[in-house]
């Protein structure tokens, strides 16, 4: 019989030394949400409804909806999830066609990236982030003993340029970045070769500046970025007008509550920008706050990446690798927009900006994570047939197979002591 040592080996453990550092970071950054979108919007939420808590009573609608659709997302397990692949896929693109659809898409600040569902507004998107994660990594654990040959590796990023096109014609090409760089790499971490990975970062950047430079508007952001104070009254302002913020932020702070720039100086104080409006109110201290719980969230992602890798679960790790890059380059962007590392873009930070879309694909997408935690806690399962994985299940009954020779030799050894 096998001795207790291996029968304790046998037994499931946890993916995660402390599974509760994820839940916590993601609760203190949408408590920090709440408190910084009621603090931020007060002014223009009275300027333009004449209700000081406008957008916060909104917020919390689209929270209660976040944590509902979290609980579904959560309940439903990682092999349905990779069986919806193409599925999702086709939905985010016919989502991101029917935006551009005159009648249907809603214009804003002349983009057309809404689609009005009653009193709200559905961003595709954000929508399309979701899917985008769940395909890749449906597909990459089928194709991923190809994907070193540039037929299966160009595949991908045929179907990623359709996805952009879309994006581009709304126009945001803050998501084509955003989505763009989630998907190169969990490319890379499916295999690719990388000379390949290399020679196509190479001509995604080349495209991504091409695009720029061909848009006046975003030749204009780009030039003002450089030197944003030379025009501060105009091209510049939104930059400047952050940079004041973290300048009078100083080291402490100036109070929460107190912040000048959230009196109409400092347009999307509650979306795009609340980091400025946060780092005004709580100083460098409260910045760095907000930063550490972004990489001890990271952190503990991609520690059940490794975890699910070990256990043979690409999938799980698939999902849970491209969730951690979108949140990390998602964050990062707004982080450095804000604070003039990077030229002018429009996108959220995660948990904390006000934005339905962003909130509830947001909290989707970490639910994602938390159903890969709980599958890993309760021990290896198989994901998927052998003839769907193929050599990953195939190395799983090998695997399998000598263990149970080893149990049969030693319980064989000890009849015969």
């Amino acid at each position: 019989m096998p001795d207790a040592g291996s029968s304790k080996s046998m037994m499931p453990t946890a993916p995660l030394k402390n599974p509760w550092l994820m839940p916590l970071a993601v609760a203190a950054l949408i408590s920090i949400g709440l408190v910084m979108v009621a603090s931020a919007s007060i002014s223009n939420a009275a300027e333009s409804y004449g209700n000081p808590w406008h957008y916060l009573t909104r917020h919390c609608i689209y929270l209660v909806l976040a944590l509902c659709g979290m609980a579904v997302v959560a309940m439903i397990p990682m092999d349905i999830w990779q069986r919806l692949s193409w599925p999702l896929l086709l939905f985010a693109i016919l989502l991101l066609v029917a935006v551009l659809v005159p009648g249907l898409g809603r214009r804003v600040n002349g983009a057309l990236r809404w689609i009005a569902v009653g009193p709200f507004s559905v961003q595709p998107a954000e929508v399309a982030k979701f899917c985008v994660i769940v395909f890749f990594a449906s597909f990459l654990t089928r194709r991923y003993a190809q994907i070193r040959h540039w037929g299966s590796f160009l595949i991908p990023f045929v179907l990623l340029g359709i996805v952009a096109v879309l994006l581009l014609a709304e126009p945001d090409f803050g998501s084509v970045v955003v989505i763009s760089l989630t998907v190169m790499a969990m490319v890379f971490l499916a295999g690719a070769r990388l000379p390949h990975t290399f020679v196509l970062v190479m001509l995604a950047l080349g495209a991504l500046v091409a695009i720029a430079i061909a848009s006046p508007y975003r030749l204009e952001r780009l030039s003002t970025f450089m030197d944003p104070w030379a025009a501060k009254f105009s091209g510049g302002y939104q930059l400047t007008q952050s940079l004041i913020a973290f300048g009078q932020g100083e080291w402490a702070g100036v109070g929460l509550g107190n912040s000048v720039q959230k009196l109409l100086y400092l347009p999307e104080a509650h979306t795009d920008f609340v980091f400025a409006v946060l780092s005004e109110e709580w100083g460098l201290a409260g910045g760095l706050a907000v930063i550490a719980l972004f990489v001890v969230l990271i952190q503990q992602m991609l520690k059940l990446v490794s975890a699910a890798l070990l256990h043979k679960r690409f999938f799980d790790a698939m999902v849970v690798f491209g969730v951690a890059v979108l949140f990390a380059g998602q964050a990062f962007i707004n982080m450095g927009v804000a604070s003039g590392l990077l030229p002018t873009k429009g996108l959220t930070l995660p948990f904390v900006s006000f934005g339905g879309s962003s909130l509830i694909v947001c909290s989707a997408l970490f639910a994602l994570v938390l159903r890969v935690q709980y599958e890993l806690a309760r021990g290896p399962v198989q994901q998927a047939s052998a003839k769907k994985d193929g050599p990953v299940l195939r190395t799983s009954k090998r695997a399998a197979n000598s263990s149970k020779s080893r149990v049969k030799d030693d319980a064989l050894q000890e009849v015969a002591a």
